[in-house]
């Protein structure tokens, strides 16, 4: 094929002045605190539960517990298949830390992904999957579900834009699968904390799998329940105790917010743990986050990728990933 699938940057910085752009999907977390009336209370509370959290984990040399910052950077990636249309599509959206050291006044680029937000992805999730399954007495996954999302995302991991702009590979931090069961292991980290395993793959560690990560659980030191961390090479070795703090702090603040069964409960996760949505002993944070708005939006969004990008262009996007995958 003579296609060229190229990729565009553009960033924006999450502070408490932060307004969503047009092309942002209005589901993702950080987009989602950034409304309504409770908007720039929201920022501002959900910036200083990160910092505080990252001086929490961060405390050699930090007597006073203030001596970083974690600032944030919105990247959203247009995608451009390399035929006539209005615009580029808008591909994903992912999370750019970067740490202020103030006692030696220096900035220190963090890591990349974080937070992961896909119009590809709730097209499959939300359209693709539900219409599949809509007439059948056992669920089950469609042929290559997943495939041109990973193919598309290992594609980006692989450009010149990407490697020009970042110098390490992507890790993605989500929640744990409530449909899974997880056994805490010997294993221990200084900074992840302990590590978990799980009984079985999740629909989600399958579909980030298709785009070439694997996946690692580990609790943080003082966190209540275990994150899913989604990375190329090595989690363990690749990064710094700083680059990870940030991540953490950064993702345990947003789930705190979104899955506060989970990520603020008032117990902590046992020897088996098993996540729910249904308990209600935890602590609500003081963030407002519209969590039903948030599933009712995807599947609009889903069907908006549907017919913007999937129906448009599939021919060309079916031969690309086919030729792509060899």
């Amino acid at each position: 094929m003579n296609t060229d699938f190229t990729y565009s940057l553009k960033s924006i910085r999450f502070d408490e002045h932060y307004v969503p752009s047009a092309s942002t999907r209005l589901t993702t977390n950080f987009a989602n605190l950034a409304r309504g009336e409770s908007r720039q209370k929201n920022l501002r509370r959900t910036l200083k539960m990160i910092d505080n959290r990252f001086n929490d984990l961060a405390h050699w040399d930090n007597p006073t517990g203030d001596r970083y910052a974690v600032e944030l950077e919105i990247i959203s990636v247009e995608l451009d298949i390399g035929v006539r249309t209005d615009a580029a599509f808008p591909f994903f959206e992912i999370l750019k830390t970067h740490i202020v050291d103030k006692k030696l006044n220096r900035r220190i680029d963090g890591i990349v992904g974080n937070n992961f937000s896909s119009y590809v992805r709730d097209y499959d999730f939300s359209v693709v999957l539900p219409e599949h399954n809509a007439d059948r007495a056992e669920f089950s996954l469609p042929d290559n579900f997943g495939v041109l999302h990973g193919t598309l995302f290992k594609h980006f991991v692989n450009s010149s834009v990407y490697q020009e702009r970042f110098s390490k590979l992507p890790v993605i931090c989500l929640s744990v699968s409530t449909s899974k069961t997880y056994r805490r292991t010997a294993n221990h980290h200084p900074i992840l904390g302990v590590e978990y395993q799980q009984n079985e793959l999740s629909l989600t560690d399958q579909y980030f799998a298709k785009m070439g990560m694997q996946v690692r659980f580990f609790m943080p030191p003082k966190s209540v329940a275990p994150l899913a961390f989604y990375f190329f090479g090595d989690l363990l070795s690749d990064y710094t105790d700083l680059e990870l703090i940030g991540t953490i702090s950064t993702m345990e603040a947003f789930q705190r917010i979104y899955r506060p069964e989970i990520y603020n409960a008032n117990s902590v996760a046992g020897q088996v743990y098993h996540p729910s949505l249904n308990r209600d002993d935890c602590s609500l944070t003081q963030i407002v986050y519209d969590r039903a708005e948030r599933s009712q939006l995807a599947v609009k969004q889903g069907k908006f990728t549907q017919e913007q990008f999937i129906k448009p262009h599939q021919r060309i996007l079916e031969q690309w990933a086919a030729e792509a995958a060899h």
